[in-house]
């Protein structure tokens, strides 16, 4: 059953988008400059979603006593629909803003957001600097390992390569040897491509040469540039990007990943923040972010704690 229309003009209303904490970790996934030039050319949605939300309290009493305010660590890609800068330089947008927003709500929460590194956030939960992250982390075996996660999308792994390429599809990482594979540091991306490059020489073939980056801009431009021969990043952030960079195509689906709010492993919000998204999934709000963002195809059908990883057929 779904919810009433909700208010669609207000925009940047506090629980629509969070304003960004000031602290930047070393090494930061994107530069502050990159990331605003990329808001202003993208035409960021700021349609106000989350704002309309309703604390649930089934949901809300799973959480711990006393649990009113959660550090989030976010990435920023810069790259809808993953979290940009908007043009104010603080105000984060982006899916994964939206669905941590809206998840606070339902259990009424306070966030205190702060940005940092795609490849700092995983470790700095088990630190206790963070409470979760936030970044399209991918529900792999190996991160179960020290990472628990609450699912609210399904996206995965592609690529994407010059309109001028001959590659029409990678469905076998052999059709990439001998090729440069642009890709983010610290990422399922990098991993995949690093446990897999044997298969090339197993073939008799020249290896892939793995090329890694912190900015998101850096690996688009690598391609561009023809410094690299093909990107292999998020479907959705693919599909973005070929919508909104002449000169490129997308090669199609590679690897289906079930993606998470990631915190330390055995943490006690994971059952509330799974009522959570249960909830937005149930009263409509859930499709309405998906809608927002042109990832209806992410759609899951129900939040679970830290499935087993998808596994290609």
């Amino acid at each position: 059953m779904r919810t009433p229309m909700r208010a669609r003009n207000a925009l940047f209303t506090p629980f629509a988008l969070i304003t960004a904490g000031t602290l930047l970790l070393t090494g930061c996934g994107s530069g502050t400059d990159a990331v605003n030039a990329s808001s202003r050319s993208a035409g960021i949605p700021t349609t106000d979603i989350v704002s309309a939300v309703k604390k649930d309290e089934t949901a809300a009493g799973l959480l711990p006593a006393g649990t009113r305010t959660l550090t989030l660590a976010v990435s920023v890609s810069g790259q809808p629909p993953g979290t940009s800068i908007l043009d104010d330089g603080k105000t984060l947008a982006g899916q994964d803003v939206d669905f941590a927003n809206a998840v606070a709500k339902v259990l009424g929460l306070r966030l205190t957001t702060e940005q940092a590194s795609f490849e700092a956030i995983l470790p700095a939960l088990d630190s206790g600097r963070y409470d979760l992250g936030v970044g399209n982390f991918g529900v792999t075996d190996e991160r179960r390992r020290t990472i628990d996660f609450v699912t609210y999308i399904n996206d995965g792994q592609g690529f994407a390569v010059r309109q001028d390429s001959k590659q029409a599809k990678v469905t076998d990482l052999r059709q990439v040897c001998g090729l440069k594979v642009a890709t983010g540091a610290g990422t399922t991306f990098e991993a995949t491509l690093e446990k897999n490059r044997h298969l090339c020489a197993d073939a008799g073939e020249k290896a892939y040469e793995v090329q890694t980056y912190s900015e998101q801009s850096a690996v688009w431009s690598s391609l561009q540039q023809g410094r690299s021969d093909s990107v292999m990043s998020t479907i959705n952030g693919l599909r973005y990007a070929v919508a909104h960079q002449e000169g490129l195509k997308f090669l199609g689906e590679f690897h289906r990943l079930d993606v998470g709010f990631a915190f330390k492993k055995g943490t006690k919000l994971a059952p509330a923040f799974q009522a959570a998204v249960n909830t937005l999934i149930a009263d409509g709000t859930y499709a309405d972010i998906l809608k927002k963002w042109n990832t209806t195809g992410s759609a899951l059908t129900k939040s679970e704690i830290s499935p087993p990883e998808l596994k290609n057929q």
